[in-house]
């Protein structure tokens, strides 16, 4: 399972890799969903009667949760898969551990999440695993960060006649037609809800990085800001990994947006710690939880079960 700040995405195998079901539903995390426990556990059983089963079924399930950075999240996350019966081998981690395994198999490296959420997580050659959040360093480069940013600029009158066009989309997505009515709603605070709040920015982040693209100066400031501190993250996780070329990959649809793909390669070409090696993802992340669920039944990982895994479209890309 794959269970980030937008969907859940759960992948039932057979112990050979092939895919027999895949289901997706809402947020996993309580950060994000109220609903978060409801949608996993749906997504569980919708999964299992795709594939003609049931909670017996199960032999092993890897979980890997937005927002599970701490011992103490773990009062919020167990209790997303205590369904009655599924009483398997359970392993729950990050989301980022499922999405390095699938990104880069069993390989070090540094994998760069950026979609709803930011991290940054390594797993160097001694198999010690480091995320930015260990050095008390967060990219904030998620998508409602975009937004917010892009709207902070604007409010402070910080645009020219190239952001015309984001200007006019940003106050269309809030069903507004002049800034003047964008800072009376920010004086409310936009919306009281938090969650909905940040969803609704995140919503947004898509306009900023197609903006960027367009050469709108106030997007590229944002998407510019947000690359330089992910850059800075990969930096300095690297510099815990022995070899002088570091593989990095990307998982997330900011970090995968033309934009950032283009200035994250070109940045860190020009590496100050390591040299980079960009790497295309070999499996999703869901992908990457199946193979870490199949590992807690000391089931090897050869090739055939990969290229049965790979199969399924789900596999391969969100």
């Amino acid at each position: 399972m794959d269970g980030g700040g937008t969907h859940t995405r759960v992948m039932a195998v057979d112990l050979a890799g092939n895919v027999l079901s895949y289901i997706e539903k809402g947020a996993s995390s309580i950060h994000k969903d109220l609903h978060a426990r409801e949608n996993v556990q749906q997504a569980i059983e919708e999964a299992l009667a795709q594939a003609g089963r049931n909670v017996q079924h199960v032999q092993a399930l890897t979980a890997g949760i937005a927002g599970f950075d701490s011992k103490a999240d773990l009062d919020w996350v167990l209790p997303l898969t205590a369904l009655e019966g599924l009483n398997c081998l359970k392993q729950h981690v990050n989301d980022a551990v499922v999405a390095h395994r699938g990104a880069l198999l069993t390989e070090p490296g540094i994998i760069v999440i950026a979609g709803t959420g930011s991290i940054i997580y390594a797993i160097n050659e001694e198999g010690e695993q480091i995320r930015n959040y260990d050095l008390h360093h967060y990219a904030a480069s998620a998508a409602r960060f975009l937004a917010y940013d892009a709207t902070f600029e604007i409010l402070s009158g910080n645009i020219d006649d190239s952001d015309h066009d984001l200007v006019i989309e940003i106050l269309q997505s809030w069903g507004l037609t002049t800034v003047t009515e964008l800072s009376q709603l920010a004086k409310q605070g936009f919306i009281i809800d938090q969650r909905e709040r940040n969803k609704k920015f995140g919503q947004m982040a898509p306009l900023i990085t197609k903006a960027a693209l367009q050469n709108s100066k106030l997007a590229a400031v944002v998407c510019d800001r947000a690359i330089h501190q992910i850059v800075a993250g990969v930096e300095m996780l690297a510099a815990y990994f022995s070899d002088s070329e570091v593989s990095v990959s990307f998982v997330g649809s900011v970090v995968n947006s033309d934009y950032f793909q283009r200035r994250l390669a070109s940045q860190l070409s020009q590496g100050n710690n390591k040299t980079y090696k960009l790497i295309q993802p070999s499996f999703s992340p869901v992908a990457g939880a199946v193979l870490l669920a199949l590992k807690q039944l000391n089931i090897p990982i050869d090739q055939e079960i990969l290229n049965n895994l790979s199969q399924h479209p789900r596999s391969q890309s969100y």
